[in-house]
């Protein structure tokens, strides 16, 4: 058992899944535990990619299901008895619970989900977009690279990114080239798909750390959060020129972002009850304060009539914001106030998000017209396990998620009863 479980340290640590000092982050990561043969393993093997609290917090599995969970974070094969030996300790554990159970609302809409699991295991895989040609890209944070599916096929193919760059989004340019976000090395990154090549925008300013969200606007200028340093940049792709403004309010930690019709950006405060715009040639920004002062937001989008619809995370409530009017409502989310919706995208007036505070992971549609919710859970496989960080539309309408804790990009494609 010693050298096996030695073996399995060290192939973890050969496939870049602990990080330097692992053996000492383990010790902050692996409170809550409870004791019992295994327990060592759980916190040597599981806690260096992510913390305790991704087990304690789960709704629990059976052991069948806690083996598919773990395989689609790391390769225990090559030793059973240490797999065997920490599925067992989290289904004694951790078996199946309602505690945190979604809401699920019926109506008339199926939903067909198409998922590709990741070469790279334990990368948390992230923010898929579709490219011009129908190809889907994907952020592997931890896993420090960029990835590429060709639906068509099935054929990825993954791209090693510059080191402790750790993207946190991806994202198309107008050119064709893909963007990320180097969220660990204060940078943003521009990848040739033809040629591999990649090129490195660093920041201006030593205190923006984290570049976050990206967009494009109508210009071909690429914007972008940076939650922890709270701020806002811009990127002029053809000159690579960087510039950087602070929120007005500190700790509002921007986070989602999306250009508007007229060219003006929108963001999301995950550290305030606000929503800000700026203004894409002073950089000057506008606070849109929420009636709810405990309001934190994710994530936002904008529909064909301008309308600002974003999730109140941290009431559980889907909000619409007016800017033409300055009216503000919003409704309470199936699951409740704890339900912490995330990620969101309006698509042909219909708006998706979900609930990520709960297990399973719900995908939530609401239409605006007759004010109808209606929810499903997201599956990873055969279980149901992971947050859904951000989601796009793609050309056809559908929906592009994942499921970082899976490993899984899946693609989504609704269908009203009698036709779309």
């Amino acid at each position: 058992m010693a050298n096996g479980y030695k073996a399995v340290l060290i192939a973890v640590l050969m496939t870049g899944l602990v990080p330097s000092g692992a053996s000492g982050q383990a010790q902050s990561r692996n409170a809550g535990l409870p004791d019992g043969d295994g327990k060592q393993l759980v916190e040597d093997v599981c806690t260096a990619c992510h913390r305790t609290n991704l087990i304690t917090r789960s709704s629990g599995y059976t052991r069948e299901d806690w083996a598919e969970l773990t395989s689609t974070m790391i390769d225990l094969d090559g030793d059973p008895a240490i797999r065997d030996e920490i599925t067992a300790y989290l289904a004694q554990h951790f078996p199946p619970s309602g505690n945190r159970a979604s809401k699920l609302v019926p109506g008339d809409v199926e939903l067909t989900f198409k998922e590709w699991q990741v070469p790279t295991l334990g990368q948390r895989s992230r923010d898929p977009v579709e490219a011009v040609d129908g190809s889907i890209w994907w952020a592997g944070q931890s896993g420090n690279l960029i990835g590429r599916i060709n639906p068509a096929t099935g054929e990825m193919t993954e791209y090693p990114l510059p080191a402790n760059a750790m993207p946190h989004s991806v994202t198309i340019g107008p050119d064709g080239n893909v963007w990320y976000t180097g969220n660990k090395n204060g940078s943003v990154g521009k990848l040739n798909p033809a040629t591999g090549q990649i090129k490195v925008y660093l920041m201006p300013d030593p205190a923006a750390r984290d570049p976050h969200t990206a967009v494009f606007d109508r210009t071909g200028i690429l914007w972008f959060t940076l939650q922890q340093s709270n701020m806002v940049g811009r990127l002029d792709p053809a000159s690579g020129h960087v510039k950087l403004a602070t929120m007005k309010t500190p700790r509002s930690r921007p986070y989602g972002i999306k250009a508007d019709a007229d060219g003006a950006l929108w963001v999301a405060c995950n550290g305030s009850n606000c929503l800000v715009k700026v203004d894409p040639a002073t950089m000057e920004l506008t606070e849109v304060k929420l009636p709810i002062p405990a309001t934190t937001v994710r994530r936002l989008d904008i529909d064909g009539d301008g309308i600002i619809w974003y999730v109140n995370s941290s009431q559980g409530r889907l909000g619409r914001y007016n800017p033409a009017t300055g009216a503000i409502k919003e409704w309470p989310s199936p699951s409740g106030p704890r339900s912490h919706p995330y990620a969101l995208v309006v698509v042909d007036g219909i708006v998706w998000y979900n609930e990520s505070g709960k297990r399973p992971d719900a995908l939530v549609r609401f239409d605006p017209k007759n004010e109808i919710f209606q929810s499903w859970a997201v599956p990873s496989g055969d279980i149901y396990a992971g947050i859904i960080r951000h989601m796009r539309p793609t050309k056809e309408g559908n929906l592009l998620i994942h499921q970082t804790s899976t490993n899984k990009i899946i693609l989504v494609t609704p269908k009203e009863e009698g036709g779309r």
